[in-house]
């Protein structure tokens, strides 16, 4: 019986359990069945028009990358990870590959939502960047200046027994926090990276096997998987979600096994353990699609990208909801505050994941491209990530999402 559980509680640590899940949200919110929305596919159309109004301006010729933390490393039109990486000597592309998997794992750990208000100011160009890319600029700086490195003489690392012990006012320093700069969730960023560290250095197995025990170190366990020199971008998330599935603070377990961003709603029903749990695994999925370019530049050929979903978070989601595509029931929601486990946030999340699949097929039947010219990493970057932000400062000046979800810093 406790195989049994174990097996059913991992099937939900997949990509394919997130789309499924989201696909039957779908299905039950179509036949008119869901608490808190309402879905109008007439407006896709629509949603798919100013998905390609974004991704055209950005990208004129269509050659789109992935939807990945590296595009929040160009700012001013440099790429300031690839101007550091290119000029540092590297004894092989392991080493790059594994600096890669240290920067991206921290940054994205790091980027859950900065609120309205906080501000980075950038020492290169004297700019107050904010959101996503102040957030990714910061802890770029903090990587290249070996805030994460038991050397400082050899910054472009991360060390498990750094992380496990740092302190709050590094980074609160770091990320240029202050009263009349505050950033939302500190303590909760703070805190993840400490439960990650303290993983990696148990974990030597894992995370040790070239090196001292760093998250880069996941670099060599997903490459030990590859065959032929070819490894499925769904792989790379069950890593990421096996291996750093424990970090996660007070969330959902089964079998003893921790569930990660996933969270109970009533209609999803099944004849097992798993009935009622809907899996999203944003955050893990935004790394994984932020380490495939690393596993790229050290030769490996990632498949069956497409194996990835869309991102269950407030800029795709908020897409739907400004576009009315998805409806609340109660229009008082609106002006409430909704826990991130309530419901509402559930249905609301899963219907993104299931909308940006139908969305995917509108934009490359517009393009005439396939999943394999047009994948959805790139759908996303292009894209609806871009378009859900644009239609948020369209309605809202301060660009806020359209609900208001209460969130620990360790969900978006």
């Amino acid at each position: 019986m406790a195989d049994a559980l174990e097996l059913q509680a991992r099937s939900l640590l997949s990509a394919a359990a997130v789309r499924a899940r989201a696909g039957e949200m779908l299905e039950i919110g179509l036949n008119g069945g869901l608490t808190h929305f309402t879905i109008d596919l007439d407006r896709m159309d629509g949603v798919a028009e100013a998905v390609l109004a974004v991704t055209r301006k950005a990208y004129p010729t269509l050659e789109i990358p992935f939807h990945a933390r590296w595009r929040h490393f160009v700012f001013g039109g440099i790429d300031r990870w690839a101007r550091l990486a290119d000029a540092a000597s590297w004894p092989d592309r392991a080493a790059r590959a594994r600096a890669e998997f240290d920067l991206a794992i921290v940054s994205v750990l790091l980027d859950a939502g900065a609120g309205a208000a906080w501000r980075y100011r950038d020492a290169v160009t004297g700019q107050g960047i904010g959101r996503s890319e102040g957030l990714a600029i910061a802890s770029l700086d903090m990587f290249a200046s070996g805030l994460f490195s038991r050397d400082a003489t050899v910054p472009f690392r991360t060390d498990a027994d750094v992380l496990a012990k740092l302190p709050l006012a590094a980074l609160t320093a770091a990320f240029q926090v202050s009263n009349a700069n505050p950033l939302l969730g500190l303590e909760g960023r703070t805190d993840l990276l400490r439960r990650m560290g303290k993983l990696v250095a148990e974990r030597a197995d894992v995370f040790g096997s070239h090196d001292t025990p760093r998250p880069g170190g996941l670099f060599d366990h997903i490459a030990a998987q590859a065959n032929g020199g070819a490894l499925p971008a769904p792989a790379i998330l069950s890593a990421v979600l096996n291996q750093l599935g424990p970090i996660w603070p007070s969330r959902l377990e089964l079998a003893g096994i921790p569930l990660g961003d996933c969270w109970r709603h009533p209609a999803i029903k099944t004849d097992d353990a798993t009935a009622g749990l809907v899996p999203l695994h944003k955050l893990s999925q935004w790394l994984s699609y932020s380490l495939i370019e690393p596993l790229q530049r050290a030769g490996f050929n990632v498949t069956d990208i497409d194996g990835l979903t869309g991102l269950a978070e407030y800029r795709n989601g908020g897409l739907f909801v400004d576009h009315e595509v998805l409806r609340l029931r109660d229009a008082a929601d609106v002006e409430r505050a909704h826990a991130v486990d309530s419901a509402l946030v559930v249905e609301w999340r899963a219907l993104t994941v299931a909308l940006l699949d139908r969305l995917a097929k509108l934009v490359r039947a517009k393009l005439g491209r396939t999943p394999d010219t047009l994948p959805l990493a790139s759908i996303l970057e292009g894209g609806t990530w871009a378009a859900g932000r644009a239609i948020a400062f369209s309605r809202r000046p301060d660009g806020s999402p359209p609900l208001k979800v209460i969130s620990d810093g360790t969900v978006f």
